[in-house]
């Protein structure tokens, strides 16, 4: 007998109760990703902005998570998507103005979602006051002390101060002209030249950003994402690396200009800061660490919330891998008392759908890891539109493209506009509802299917799959943080029970068979069953009520 455990679609959103605003809400919340410039346009310029966001509202609420994360939306020239901010305290008129953040916080907190914004603490825009200040400074000046302003190595200064090298390829090191248009120092810059590194040794910068930290936090919103976290610190006299393709020992090595240890007495204060609020405020580091050990010294007690778990992100689609990731993410969280946090996709990284193989085999793939991303202990990152189950875009052209890795050489792959193209709402022709204009990157003709439009009400459509999951998350009492247990399962299959509740996952290309172990609640494939034996299909999950 064959079952069919299609998404249940209810015929409307239902809305959260008071009981649902749980204290510790951080510790199994679903937060969804808001990559601002391409989530909804208001205006019709192409470009996502605050009161699209605001607009698409009750459709986060009817989703069923708890809260959003928004990408910049600050005062920038936008020489990296925003994350070259000019103006912490300022939004930049391509998003709206201050009373859209204002009114956006307000109306999501009615929602019952919270809002978290990033922070963007390891550099500023070149075109920040300060940066211009130090420019037009001498070397040596209380303004150039706020950045990494060195003199060059070599006969005349004509060499780099060192030999790191930007994320974004080529050097780490700019070199600046004097007043009188003769060649000066350098400045240092991990990602684009407009991206100077502040210098966190400096007091003022730590004064001017806990600043920063209390404006938001007054305006209401529940916490930050914090950029580059594990940046923000370089080893003393900035030694030389003695390696090139330094890029690709991001994560895998310590590096002199990441993860250094100072940056955790910085997070210390941030943390003091957050709880002198009211409704528990959160801190989440962006931070790459060598090790899940070095990424749980972000999380201890009296540090910072969450941190992504970037080692689950680049697993491969298979049981062993991935129960030995699930396994060390879990325990190194764990030993400093933190919920683990799980996500799949972000806005610098390849979809999961392309990634896992693309075409049918990668959307099952990515359907079935979202079931099990959600059935984990902690909490889970959703980003914009792996819900309609988007793939990568692969297949932009040259001159669109607008990720600035992808103009220099040796770094990031430089292709990060392929998971940043703007979301299909509705309708037949591109821009799919996105808004009444055009979209700032070109979407693809086969998205017409894959809208919000098309997919509502479908109970085989990826979207009702994560709107069912993200129910039942909520009303199964066993899913959030708290414990779980392996259990025995044939090879490639990953079986788990948490309270009342059982998952299993085939990460094979064939079928599984095994023990019912429960009642069915949700799979991502229709599943087969023989007597008291279930099988599972290649590349599907289920979950299983006790």
């Amino acid at each position: 007998m064959t079952q069919d455990l299609a998404p249940h679609v209810p015929d409307q959103a239902s809305h959260r109760s008071d009981e649902d605003v749980r204290p510790d809400w951080w510790r199994s919340a679903v937060i969804y990703q808001v990559y601002v410039r391409s989530f909804a346009d208001s205006d019709g310029d192409g470009v996502g902005d605050l009161a699209g966001v605001r607009a698409k509202l009750p459709y986060l609420e009817q989703l069923g998570v708890d809260a959003l994360w928004l990408t910049p939306f600050y005062a920038s020239p936008q020489a990296d998507g925003g994350y070259d901010v000019a103006d912490y305290r300022a939004v930049d008129p391509l998003f709206g103005d201050l009373s859209d953040a204002d009114t956006l916080v307000r109306e999501a907190h009615a929602r019952g979602l919270r809002v978290i914004v990033d922070i963007v603490p390891n550099h500023t825009s070149d075109r920040h006051a300060w940066f211009t200040e130090a420019l037009a400074s001498e070397p040596g000046s209380p303004a150039r002390a706020r950045y990494h302003f060195r003199p060059g190595k070599g006969k005349d200064g004509e060499l780099p101060p060192n030999d790191w090298e930007s994320v974004f390829g080529g050097p780490a090191w700019t070199r600046t002209r004097n007043q009188d248009g003769t060649p000066g120092e350098w400045y240092l810059h991990l990602f684009a030249p407009e991206q100077p590194d502040l210098n966190w040794e400096n007091p003022e910068v730590r004064e001017e950003f806990e600043s920063v930290l209390r404006f938001w936090l007054d305006l209401g919103v529940d916490g930050f994402r914090i950029d580059v976290a594990h940046g923000m610190v370089k080893a003393e006299g900035l030694p030389d690396i003695g390696h090139t393709e330094q890029v690709k020992m991001i994560g895998a090595q310590v590096l002199p200009f990441f993860d250094q240890d100072g940056v955790h007495e910085i997070h210390r204060s941030w943390r003091t800061l957050l709880d002198s609020y009211p409704g528990e405020r959160i801190g989440v580091a962006e931070a790459w660490a060598p090790t899940p050990a070095r990424l749980s010294m972000y999380v201890r007690p009296d540090e910072l919330h969450q941190a992504f778990n970037f080692h689950f992100l680049s697993c491969e689609w298979e049981a062993r891998t991935m129960r030995s990731v699930i396994d060390e993410s879990l325990a190194s969280a764990g030993s400093v008392g933190a919920p683990t946090t799980w996500v799949l996709s972000n806005h610098d990284v390849v979809r999961h759908v392309t990634r896992y193989g693309g075409g049918e085999q990668g959307l099952r793939r990515a359907r079935a890891a979202a079931l099990l991303m959600l059935a984990l202990p902690g909490s889970t990152y959703v980003y914009q539109g792996e819900e309609l189950g988007l793939p990568e875009v692969v297949d932009l052209p040259d001159e669109v493209r607008q990720d600035p890795s992808f103009f220099r050489d040796n770094g990031q792959d430089g292709f990060r506009d392929g998971c940043r193209v703007p979301l299909p709402w509705s309708g037949d022709q591109a821009p799919y509802g996105f808004g009444p204009g055009g979209s700032w990157l070109p979407q693809p003709d086969s998205w017409r299917d894959l809208s919000v439009e098309s997919q509502t009400g479908d109970p085989r459509s990826t979207l009702e799959l994560y709107r069912s999951a993200l129910r039942l998350r909520r009303e199964l009492p066993g899913l959030g943080d708290g414990p779980m247990e392996w259990l025995q399962a044939p090879e490639g299959v990953l079986a788990f029970s948490r309270p009342g509740f059982v998952c299993t996952v085939n990460t094979s290309d064939t079928e599984a068979e095994l023990p019912v172990p429960g009642r069915p609640v949700l799979s991502s494939e229709p599943v087969s069953f023989t007597g008291g034996s279930v099988r599972l299909p290649a590349d599907s999950c289920v979950w299983w009520a006790l």
